[in-house]
């Protein structure tokens, strides 16, 4: 009978161990998914959202972008007008990117209060509008100042405070952390104990993996968000079972990191090390313990 393993077959206790465990780790991915979409399939849509006093905050990555009165990232969407302002996002769209209420909405620092106006939605509910443009919070940014619904299909765009799309702005690089290992562990306040690398950057798995066989699911498009863990020194980690890493060959023939035989990733939506903005990325992508774990 053939067998699958992430490493290469030896005929001793550790390598038997060590196949269990990779048996093991995707019945709990799959246990996982599979809340992940019952939850989805069972959840209500998003509703309308409450404006509050606008602001605006810098995005290392995207320049000055307006928020709500939470904090909240303010997107437009492409397939609207500002002239006539028009929202043509509803249903399903509008469940996904929740519309802002005009009602209660005032303009905060560094918005102007003459380009806030609203629009007449079907249902009858005033949307507030920005230089014309109707303005969404986007369902899967879960906390203040995420920017996960920049360039979502091509057509949504964080608002900058004139009402034009933000863009992705020139910058030095962050600095990376010094001294730091190839591979170790960090404490996040919300997580417990996950992993990072070399540069600090946090490590991501994919729950449309599989660990038995071991494989990535992350291909073309996925992988412009989503790169690759490297491979590193099994003598330069630090909080990681040295036995728990190994190689993943790529179709392309490239080389992953792998742990407890699930591809590693890091999110290029990770602004600075010690980001951690993938977490919960469309339910399927999540934070990594040392043991190889799910994060949540």
């Amino acid at each position: 009978m053939r067998k699958f393993t992430c490493v290469p077959v030896v005929f001793t206790l550790a390598a038997v161990m060590l196949t269990a465990a990779c048996a093991s780790s995707q019945g709990t991915a799959a246990t996982t998914t599979g809340s992940a979409g019952r939850a989805a399939a069972t959840g209500n849509g998003a509703q309308p959202s409450q404006a509050g006093r606008l602001s605006v905050w810098k995005s290392r990555q995207l320049g000055p972008v307006v928020t709500d009165g939470a904090g909240f990232t303010l997107y437009r969407f492409d397939k609207d007008t500002a002239k006539p302002p028009a929202s043509n996002c509803a249903g399903d769209c509008a469940a996904a990117w929740p519309p802002v209420l005009a009602d209660g909405a005032k303009a905060g620092r560094g918005v102007d209060p003459g380009l806030l106006g609203s629009v007449k939605r079907a249902d009858g509910t005033r949307q507030l509008t920005l230089a014309g443009w109707p303005l969404y919070r986007y369902a899967q940014d879960t906390a203040p100042r995420q920017t996960r619904g920049q360039g979502v299909g091509g057509t949504w765009f964080s608002a900058a405070p004139d009402g034009t799309k933000a863009k992705a702005q020139a910058q030095e690089a962050p600095s990376e952390p010094k001294d730091l290992p190839a591979l170790s562990t960090v404490d996040d306040k919300e997580r417990g104990t996950i992993v990072r690398d070399g540069k600090g950057r946090t490590l991501y798995r994919f729950t449309k993996d599989t660990a038995w066989p071991m494989k990535s699911n992350c291909r073309g498009g996925c992988l412009e968000k989503w790169k690759p863990a490297g491979l590193v020194d099994k003598k330069n980690i630090k909080g990681i079972d040295p036995k728990l890493l190994s190689p993943y060959t790529r179709s392309d023939g490239t080389k992953q990191l792998s742990i407890d035989c699930w591809p590693l990733y890091w999110y290029t939506g990770d602004e600075k090390p010690g980001d951690a903005n993938g977490q919960g990325v469309n339910g399927t992508w999540f934070t990594v313990r040392p043991n190889g774990k799910l994060a949540k």
